[in-house]
C-alpha cells in the first residue's frame, strides 16, 4: 500500500494589517500572534505607526512576528501621506522595508492622470530594484466600471502580465473583479510572481476583498498549484472586515488562516 506524503513551501502566510481596518497596526500584530500567522503585511496609511520603523520594530519585537511586506501608499486613500509626489512614497516604503527587515513591497500601479509619474514608471521600478535587495512588487489592478461603462484608470495598465515588471504581486480579490482568470495569470508570470494577496470575489464591480473559499476565484487550486511548482514568496491574507464586530472579525481571519493552510501544500507523489 503506497501513501502520498504533503511538501509544505518555505513561503510564510501573513495578514495584511488592512485586514483588521479600521483598527490600527498594532492590532493586526494582536490579531496574527493570537490566531498563529507567520507574519505581517503592514498598510502605509494615516496610523502613524505604519509610517514608523522604530514603533514597527518594536511591536516585532514584542510578539515575535517578522514583517514580511509592506504596502506602499499608493492607493486613493492614501494620496497625500508623505506627501503629493510619487516616487518619494515608493522610495520611503523601500527603506522603511529595509529597516524593518521586509522582503517585499506592493505598489500599485500609476493613476492615469498621474501622466509624467506613469511614462517613467516601468523604468524607474525596475532601476530601484537594482538598488535594494527587497523586491518592488507591482500589483495587479481592474478597469473601473460604473453606468455600463468602462474606463482604464490605471497606466501603463491594470494587467502586469504583458508589461516588464520584475516582480508582482498578484491579488485574488482584483481578478474576480478584473474578470481575469487567476490560474492562467500565475502561469504567465512564472518567476516573476513574487507576492500574493490572497482574498475571494463574486465577480462583482466592487473589490470584495472576500475570505478565501467564500468566491468564485480559485483560490485552493491556485495555492495547491504555486506549492506544486515550489513557490518561495509569502501568502499574505488581505481581507475586507471593516463592518464586522470584533468577535466576527477574528473568526473571519482564524477561517481565512486555516483556509490557507490546507491548501497551500502539494502532493509529493504529484511533483
Amino acid at each position: 500500500m503506497s501513501t502520498s506524503r504533503l511538501t509544505v513551501p518555505q513561503g510564510r502566510i501573513a495578514l495584511s494589517t488592512s485586514s483588521v481596518y479600521p483598527l490600527g497596526v498594532a492590532d493586526g500584530f494582536v490579531m496574527a500572534e493570537r490566531l498563529g500567522y507567520d507574519g505581517v503585511e503592514v498598510m502605509i496609511w494615516t496610523d502613524p505607526v505604519s509610517q514608523e520603523s522604530g514603533a514597527l520594530r518594536k511591536l516585532v519585537d514584542h510578539y515575535g512576528i517578522p514583517i514580511v511586506s509592506v504596502h506602499a501608499p499608493t492607493l486613493l486613500l492614501t494620496q497625500r501621506i508623505w506627501g503629493p509626489e510619487a516616487w518619494p512614497k515608493i522610495d520611503n516604503s523601500v527603506a522603511l522595508a529595509e529597516e524593518v527587515g521586509a522582503q517585499t513591497v506592493v505598489v500599485h500601479p500609476p493613476f492615469r492622470w498621474q501622466r509624467e509619474y506613469a511614462a517613467e514608471f516601468t523604468a524607474g521600478v525596475a532601476e530601484r530594484n537594482t538598488r535594494t535587495d527587497v523586491r518592488i512588487a507591482i500589483e495587479n489592478m481592474f478597469p473601473w466600471r460604473a453606468r455600463g461603462r468602462e474606463m482604464q484608470a490605471y497606466l501603463p495598465g491594470w494587467d502586469p502580465v504583458g508589461l516588464d515588471y520584475d516582480h508582482v504581486t498578484l491579488d485574488l480579490s482584483h481578478t474576480a473583479t478584473a474578470g481575469s482568470d487567476a490560474m492562467q495569470m500565475a502561469e504567465d508570470l512564472g518567476d516573476r510572481l513574487a507576492h500574493i494577496h490572497l482574498a475571494d470575489g463574486s465577480g462583482s464591480f466592487k473589490d470584495e476583498h472576500l475570505v478565501p473559499g467564500r468566491g468564485s476565484q480559485p483560490c485552493a487550486d491556485l495555492l495547491e498549484s504555486l506549492a506544486g511548482r515550489g513557490y518561495t514568496g509569502d501568502v499574505v491574507l488581505e481581507v475586507g472586515t471593516r463592518k464586522l464586530s470584533i468577535e466576527q472579525r477574528e473568526l473571519d481571519l482564524a477561517e481565512a488562516l486555516a483556509f490557507a493552510r490546507l491548501h497551500f501544500a502539494a502532493s509529493a507523489a504529484g511533483r
